[in-house]
């Protein structure tokens, strides 16, 4: 989740001009853009941007939330209440592993971009011998 906060903190404060993403698309060997998925990398951008404040809302929310309905199995017996611990065991550990194949992938898009928009930069800057005046 770190490695997914860096990569985006990186991209916001690189990408300074992000309409030069528009028109580009990802460096991906014969990949075709997703039908009805982002196209270029602009629209990636905005897509990125807009995800960090639902990552970051949804982390919030869920340390924020009190613990309900505890109070209402008490007449359950232990097996049960075994039975139905080891089932949330594994679909937290399920969902977790979900997350993190999610946050692997957009870290790795953040990334991308970030590296293709410096290449950007570096095409059209003046090149490091010329005065910029």
């Amino acid at each position: 989740m770190e490695q997914y906060f860096l990569a985006t903190q990186k991209m916001e404060q690189e990408v300074m001009f992000p309409s030069l993403l528009r028109g580009v698309f990802p460096q991906q060997q014969g990949a075709a853009p997703a039908a009805g998925g982002p196209t270029d990398l602009y629209e990636r951008y905005q897509l990125l941007k807009a995800i960090k404040p639902v990552v970051e809302r949804g982390l919030a929310s869920v340390t924020d939330q009190s613990p309900t309905g505890t109070d209402a199995n008490t007449d359950t017996s232990s097996d049960d209440n075994d039975a139905m611990d080891a089932q949330l065991e594994e679909r937290l550990s399920h969902h977790l592993a979900g997350l993190q194949q999610v946050l692997t992938h957009l870290t790795r898009d953040t990334n991308a971009l970030t590296r293709r928009y410096s290449q950007i930069l570096e095409q059209i800057s003046p090149s490091e011998g010329q005065p910029s005046w």
